[in-house]
């Protein structure tokens, strides 16, 4: 097979390898000849386009043509323009809630915590009020990892370091405390220590505002300027840490406990194809069996919105689902910014043309299950099922606002490869079988395989064992290249 056409009433098909002019494709028990080179994970016209006419994928419009397009035609931004551009009304058209699977499998090798939270990991975690004490905290994380080889139970001690906490003002401010302060309450942290310098605006006053109630003997805080020699001060915290968080052993814990962020960066024409619908097939069989996932990056759902709002559980929750999307686009306008720009130049080099293109392959990681809340940018997941959560498509800024919600596990689709790692284990899912063994030390699991003769529900079985194995203590390539970065959202001004 040379090309696929996804849904009966495409009129385009993915070029599933690269294909040279003259080849002759089938679709559809007709043979069409290719005038032109067709690259891999490009668009092929199944038939005569008509100018204007949508081009249809997925079973719904990417974009129109712009010119008559012939059959056998490449289909990409030459030739199509995207439908996008204005803030929409909706009307709510709920679904009937789908069935989901159920695993066999209940329980994973985690962390219980004493608020009735579960880690995958048990990490000491330094985190810097403010990115003065940068090197500090670098500093600290060298000294850390030394004096945890003597306690077993702490898998590693991670400086999460930012360059904010000072020169902050309005909604820029109170995002940065709300991020660090659910960094310091994540369950995947055994024990903290804050590193504040003293004088920044975020100072330790004013965070702890925002931290809200804490154990003393989980987080401590060192304040670089009161303390005559942080070094001194430093090791001794840490000391005390270390032995606390090294009460905590691997127990089975149950599967509703679990929660994972459903993140694609890097995409390319087979992310909808393979590595999207095997991550949605995955985040059905979590639900299924009692867990959780979130979905975020709302850009890359502009198009594709309508599929989440009609699976949205109740009035409220469209409408929430309905803010989400506006206020997002609002924001593209107040600074006077296309909210069709995207996809990247990457995404388009793979054969991604249009946000809607994009769209209705990114929103697959969501499986079929309902929508059962919305959470704005900071916000910690409160509900278990499928949540989508306020954030933009930058793959730094979405891995953390996924990591600071709660979630104790990423799955990252990518079809062009990133070694990124955010501070919980982050997985990388191959849309191809060439990534996957080109970056076998960034990828983690090929769904490249899917067009290889592996069945989907057998292919999603073994990403959930994966899942299981990473919950329990197996590192991801990220965690074992000690990839480990967050990125703080700034919308506003710096003083």
């Amino acid at each position: 097979m040379n090309i696929l056409q996804i849904n009966k009433l495409d009129n385009v098909a993915v070029a599933l390898k690269d294909l040279q002019k003259g080849t002759v494709v089938s679709v559809n028990n007709s043979a069409i000849e290719l005038p032109e080179d067709i690259p891999s994970g490009h668009k092929v016209a199944i038939r005569d386009i008509a100018e204007n006419e949508n081009i249809i994928k997925y079973s719904f419009p990417i974009g129109h043509a712009v010119c008559p397009i012939k059959q056998g035609s490449h289909v990409h931004t030459h030739n199509i323009k995207t439908n996008l551009g204005s803030i929409l009304n909706y009307e709510y058209n709920p679904a009937l809630p789908a069935v989901l699977p159920a695993s066999n499998k209940k329980t994973f090798m985690g962390y219980k915590r004493e608020n009735n939270t579960v880690g995958t990991r048990n990490n000491l975690w330094i985190v810097p009020t403010v990115n003065c004490v940068t090197s500090t905290v670098h500093y600290l994380e060298k000294i850390g990892r030394k004096l945890i080889e003597n306690y077993p139970n702490i898998d590693d001690c991670i400086g999460i370091t930012h360059p904010y906490g000072c020169s902050q003002i309005g909604n820029d401010y109170v995002m940065t405390q709300k991020i660090l302060a659910n960094i310091v309450n994540h369950p995947n942290a055994g024990a903290v220590l804050v590193v504040s310098l003293g004088c920044e605006n975020n100072n330790l006053t004013e965070f702890k505002k925002v931290l809200g109630k804490y154990n003393p003997d989980r987080v401590k805080f060192m304040v670089t300027q009161e303390v005559e020699d942080e070094d001194i001060t430093g090791r001794q915290l840490l000391k005390e840490l270390a032995e606390f968080a090294n009460k905590y052993k691997r127990e089975q814990c149950p599967l509703n406990k679990l929660r994972i962020g459903l993140k694609c960066g890097g995409s390319d024409g087979f992310s909808g194809i393979t590595a999207n619908p095997l991550i949605g097939e995955l985040s059905d069989l979590v639900i299924g069996s009692g867990g959780t996932t979130v979905l975020t990056e709302v850009p890359e759902m502009f198009g594709a919105e309508t599929l989440l709002m009609n699976r949205a559980k109740d009035e409220r929750t469209f409408q929430k689902t309905v803010n989400l999307i506006n206020c997002f686009k609002q924001y593209f306008k107040r600074y006077d910014q296309p909210i069709s720009d995207n996809p990247s130049p990457g995404n388009k080099k793979g054969g991604i043309t249009t946000l809607e293109d994009k769209s209705l392959g990114c929103v697959q990681k969501g499986g079929h299950a309902q929508v059962v809340d919305v959470l704005d940018y900071g916000d910690t997941i409160k509900t278990t099922g499928l949540n989508l959560l306020n954030g933009p498509g930058n793959d730094s800024v979405s891995t953390t606002v996924l990591a600071a919600s709660g979630c104790q596990i990423i799955l990252f689709s990518t079809g062009r490869g990133t070694p990124w790692g955010t501070i919980v284990p982050t997985a990388k899912i191959a849309t191809n079988s060439k990534l996957a063994k080109y970056k076998a030390k960034w990828i983690d699991f090929n769904a490249g395989s899917l067009l290889e003769g592996i069945e989907m529900q057998q292919l999603r079985d073994n990403l959930f064992d994966f899942i299981l194995d990473t919950a329990s203590g197996k590192q991801t390539k990220a965690e074992q290249m000690d990839f480990h970065e967050i990125a703080v959202w700034k919308d506003g001004v710096t003083e």
